[in-house]
């Protein structure tokens, strides 16, 4: 038995595909007492998604295997400070005496702020974290570069633990003058064993013919929202450059730029050679990333980009612009020089035609891939958030072996387990 059991408060806006299999984990260990709120259930319920432009309803479970409850929404929903307002954290957070909180909810949202304040009238650990690598704002208005500058510094000295996701994060935060003891890499990560098992239940030969590639096409992939931060066009257009006859480009994922790209395929004369597969739902994405030959994520903003922890578990090789936060720590260690300069469309043709005249290579890529996903995994993600529970708390609560507070919740926790 442990020394001592933390009763842990996990705040989320709402379930996301990626965060479920770690809460089954965590809700597993014999150090936690985990709890789970949610602040909407977006993702398990149906919803317009107005990245993707199409309702997304997830088709992996998202609720199993741990405690959670809804708190409901007071606010609007919209995208702005009051869209997520969840009055009832408040008295969850006071009457649930728990030893550490963990916030998933935005420092933009109202939300953030009464579950902070909540935590620290009763003395729990406030965590929570970071998972862009720069200050640099999605929409390029200076001014909130700025603001993060001047702001970030005091933001982040409210946790008692920052959580990061990412090197490039950590060193952002410790840019900001935070001290390293304070900061925990807990890693941003997918169910590594549920990606390879579905990739190895791949036909891949017929996926490929579904397509319209034969075997020795060559198959690019682009996987992600039709937004103008992601730059498809980067890709469709170092894709025409190219001018080979057998291969195929495919983009999967929805959006509003899907229109603007199907003229400029057209316009380009590779349309025959573009495929538009539409918004795909979790479990079609392995036969996707099993099936193609290298996968291309060109995005100017892009703090992290879990499609490559997913590509990557199926043995997909990945390219990314030098703006995604995975580069560092997913791409690099395979091979660094599959991360070129974002909008380098020349940098860009050039590595997808070395990859396309060196298959063998791309193959060895693969392998690595594999290999190298063993060292990012939810279980190393879970070790990492208990290590930095244990020294939030330890800031407010020295650590003893007595049992800690979980026998005397006065709360009730909802939901299914």
């Amino acid at each position: 038995m442990p020394e001592r059991r933390f009763r842990v408060l996990v705040i989320g806006s709402h379930p996301v595909q990626y965060h479920g299999p770690l809460f089954q984990r965590m809700a597993a260990c014999a150090e936690l007492d985990l709890h789970v709120a949610y602040c909407s259930l977006r993702g398990a319920e149906p919803k317009h998604d107005p990245d993707f432009d199409v309702t997304v309803q997830w088709d992996v479970p998202l609720l199993d295997g741990y405690k959670w409850t809804h708190v409901p929404n007071a606010g609007s929903g919209a995208e702005s400070f009051l869209g997520l307002r969840n009055p009832g954290i408040w008295k969850l957070i006071r009457e649930g005496n728990f030893d550490a909180v963990i916030c998933f909810v935005g420092y933009v949202r109202a939300t953030f702020w009464v579950a902070c304040l909540a935590a620290r009238s009763c003395r729990a650990a406030f965590l929570f974290g970071c998972d862009q690598g720069s200050l640099e704002p999605r929409d390029g208005q200076w001014w909130k570069s700025i603001v993060k500058r001047l702001g970030w510094p005091l933001l982040y000295r409210l946790a008692d633990q920052v959580l990061v996701s990412s090197s490039r994060a950590r060193l952002l935060i410790q840019s900001l003058g935070i001290r390293e003891e304070h900061i925990s890499l807990t890693l941003l990560v997918v169910d590594n064993e549920w990606w390879r098992c579905k990739a190895d239940e791949v036909d891949r030969r017929m996926v490929r013919e579904s397509w319209g590639a034969m075997e020795n096409d060559f198959v690019l992939l682009f996987c992600a929202k039709l937004q103008p931060w992601k730059r498809p066009f980067d890709l469709l257009r170092a894709f025409a450059k190219l001018r080979r006859p057998n291969s195929l480009l495919l983009f999967a994922g929805d959006g509003p730029l899907r229109s603007q790209l199907e003229f400029e395929a057209s316009h380009l004369g590779v349309a025959s050679h573009v495929r538009f597969l539409g918004f795909l739902n979790q479990s079609q994405l392995p036969a996707v990333y099993k099936s193609v030959d290298l996968m291309v994520l060109p995005s100017a903003y892009e703090p992290f980009g879990v499609v490559v922890n997913e590509a990557m578990c199926c043995g997909c090789p990945v390219v990314v612009s030098d703006r995604v936060g995975a580069g560092p720590d997913l791409v690099a260690p395979v091979d660094p020089s599959f991360i070129f300069p974002c909008g380098d469309l020349d940098a860009l043709t050039r590595l997808i035609s070395s990859a396309v005249a060196d298959r063998s290579r791309l193959h060895e890529v693969s392998r690595r891939c594999i290999s190298h996903m063993q060292s990012w995994s939810p279980e190393q993600s879970v070790a990492a958030t208990i290590e930095a529970i244990k020294r939030a708390v330890s800031r407010i609560h020295p650590l003893t072996p007595e049992k800690s507070r979980v026998s005397t919740s006065k709360s009730s926790m909802s939901g299914t387990s």
